[in-house]
């Protein structure tokens, strides 16, 4: 029988919600081939049980991290590894960082076609302890040489310090200029929009989104051989395809847009080459709904587009709920997305973030991820949920 469950709402009473009960999308196996590239970018599981101050220091269960990526990867999902969704400068330090791209790069080697990309940034280097663009480029260089000595695959985050000391646009071109030169293989660039991470208002060296996107593009059009692709999350999707369709030939665009990723990766089929008629995906929202984007992909792979939307476009009032304003806060829905799902035994973030959300946002995102099926065992998720009900007084 369906479970039933009193709600919050935003009035602050309460509202019985019945679970539908829905069989979620069938996950295809890893070994299924997309059209698509495919990156999720995984959360990190913290230790609850560390004696530490967590809102002062880190401490990953490391078995359920990365045993989450093993997950991803059996659905046929990339693991862009270390960026924001894992919490990346906002709670997990430079040092951690690297050791669960040790790890996640140790663990992609016993898995047949995983792939990885890693988060590569400055984040060891306080923003107000830059003194030059020189000291950027020493910080970029120093997680470059680490990364690339585990056998990572870069993308190149978005810098707070380069964002402080920038004067305009030149300077974005002096340090990418040097660091795409340096880099072995080719890289994906991340322009994460201020939305995010508030620090980075006006990255490429302009507030204007449009005179932005031509010193990205200038960047890019220099060092093409060096540029797999651009990820760009501005939630913006008419500037991802403009974007898009200006690319040079090969260089990728991958969507970061959360809210709008359903019709941005099925494409317009608009472009001069085959690439730029699509986006591929670099996604925090894989992490939270990866069987049906899974799923999905699989439909999209074999010619099935209706198919794709049937199972994708329900998972998109979701994610606009998950990262609505403040979206830097979208994290903790993810990892409760997790824990619903039984992929891990606590809802607890590392910084203190799992009270980043209120109790009514987490259950507008409960009854959200029933209705779009993403719930991979109701009962085992309605029992959670009544758990942090009761947590906050509510029988």
């Amino acid at each position: 029988m369906p479970s039933t469950l009193n709600l919050p709402r935003a009035d602050g009473g309460l509202a019985p919600y019945t679970l539908r009960g829905q069989a979620p999308a069938v996950a295809t196996s890893g070994t299924q081939s997309f059209n698509r590239i495919a990156y999720s970018a995984a959360h990190v599981v913290s230790d609850p049980r560390a004696a530490i101050d967590p809102w002062l220091q880190t401490a990953i269960d490391w078995d359920a991290t990365i045993a989450y990526r093993q997950h991803l990867w059996a659905l046929g999902l990339g693991v862009a590894e270390a960026m924001d969704t894992a919490q990346r400068g906002m709670g997990l330090d430079w040092a951690t960082s690297l050791e669960l791209i040790r790890r996640t790069q140790e663990a992609a080697r016993h898995v047949p076609g995983a792939r990885v990309a890693c988060g590569c940034g400055t984040d060891h280097l306080a923003a107000d302890a830059a003194g030059s663009l020189s000291d950027v480029i020493d910080a970029y260089q120093i997680q470059m040489e680490a990364i690339e000595a585990l056998g990572g695959r870069l993308i190149i985050m978005a810098s707070r310090a380069l964002t402080r000391l920038a004067q305009g646009p030149q300077d974005y071109h002096t340090v990418y200029d040097r660091i795409l030169t340096q880099a072995r293989e080719p890289v994906i660039l991340h322009w994460l929009g201020d939305m995010f991470d508030p620090a980075l208002s006006g990255y490429w060296g302009s507030r204007d989104l449009d005179q932005a996107m031509e010193t990205a593009l200038a960047v890019i059009a220099a060092h093409p051989d060096k540029v797999d692709g651009i990820k760009i999350s501005l939630l913006d999707k008419d500037k991802e395809i403009a974007m898009r369709r200006r690319l040079p030939a090969g260089v990728r665009m991958y969507t970061g847009d959360d809210f709008n990723y359903a019709e941005l990766i099925a494409g317009d089929g608009h472009g001069q080459a085959p690439e730029h008629q699509h986006s591929d995906a670099l996604l925090g929202i894989f992490d939270a709904i990866a069987p049906a984007a899974s799923a999905a992909l699989t439909e999209l792979a074999q010619g099935r587009v209706d198919r794709f939307h049937a199972i994708l476009s329900p998972t998109v009032p979701l994610s606009r709920h998950i990262f609505q304003a403040p979206t830097r806060f979208y994290k903790t829905g993810v990892v409760f997305m997790a824990w619903l799902n039984g992929h891990q035994s606590h809802f607890t973030m590392v910084g203190g973030q799992h009270s980043a959300r209120s109790l009514v946002h987490l259950a507008e995102l409960f009854r959200l991820a029933d209705t779009a099926d993403l719930l991979q065992s109701p009962d085992l998720a309605a029992h959670r949920m009544r758990t942090l009900l009761a947590l906050h007084g509510i029988d």
